[in-house]
């Protein structure tokens, strides 16, 4: 996820790094230096626009309000496969929904607990509340790209992904100044998830591993 404090890190991955996901290679998070978080606003396509996430949705899929200034880019994320391609669509909205969430400052928000179950969710609930609790969100633009989609049967996928957030940036929440300060780690990340098809047809992630510095991201 995006560079932001060691501290923040630590306590945020301390979840992820033991999971395991069943048929799919994952690994622990090893980043260090000035770390942020991963999300925002999801696309399709390169600099795509946002999957649809209204009310009018027959899955019930909450709105996701993500500030202008938390910019996603999604390249390469359409494969022409409709099954494939349902899935890395609600892969964007997890992410959306965990940046809705730092910018509502809420953990208990409606997308963290639509698009996230198990341990993915309690996962991504310590990590928003590391933001909170450090009093800081992020301003900038991310880059997630490489998307891999494995269909393992008809209602669970494992999708992976890389993300470049070089040029996403610590916000203090109460003052908006901004901390541009150079990390020290690589700014890539690599994204190893498990998804689980609800009956209302939502792709749910329930499994979660992140890898900063992993060489397929070019890290």
């Amino acid at each position: 996820m995006n560079r932001r404090p060691t501290f923040l890190t630590a306590a945020a991955f301390a979840a992820a790094a033991a999971l395991t996901l069943s048929a799919c290679g994952g690994g622990d998070d090893d980043s260090g230096g000035n770390d942020k978080i991963a999300g925002a606003d999801t696309g399709q396509a390169s600099t795509s626009a946002s999957p649809s996430t209204g009310a009018s949705d027959s899955a019930g899929r909450p709105d996701l309000k993500v500030p202008k200034d938390m910019k996603s880019v999604f390249e390469g994320w359409k494969t022409g496969d409709t099954t494939k391609d349902a899935a890395l669509a609600d892969a964007q909205r997890a992410l959306g929904s965990v940046d809705d969430a730092i910018a509502r400052g809420d953990t208990k928000s409606k997308g963290l607990s639509f698009y996230y179950r198990d341990n993915a969710l309690v996962s991504e609930v310590k990590w928003v509340q590391a933001w909170l609790d450090a009093n800081i969100s992020w301003t900038g633009t991310i880059r997630y790209f490489d998307p891999q989609v494995t269909l393992r049967d008809e209602k669970t996928a494992v999708v992976v992904y890389c993300a470049d957030d070089g040029k996403a940036y610590n916000k203090d929440r109460k003052t908006g100044k901004v901390d541009k300060t150079p990390a020290s780690d690589s700014p890539y990340v690599l994204y190893n998830t498990r998804l689980e098809k609800s009956g209302d047809g939502v792709w749910v992630t329930t499994g979660l591993i992140t890898k900063r510095g992993h060489e397929q991201c070019g890290g």
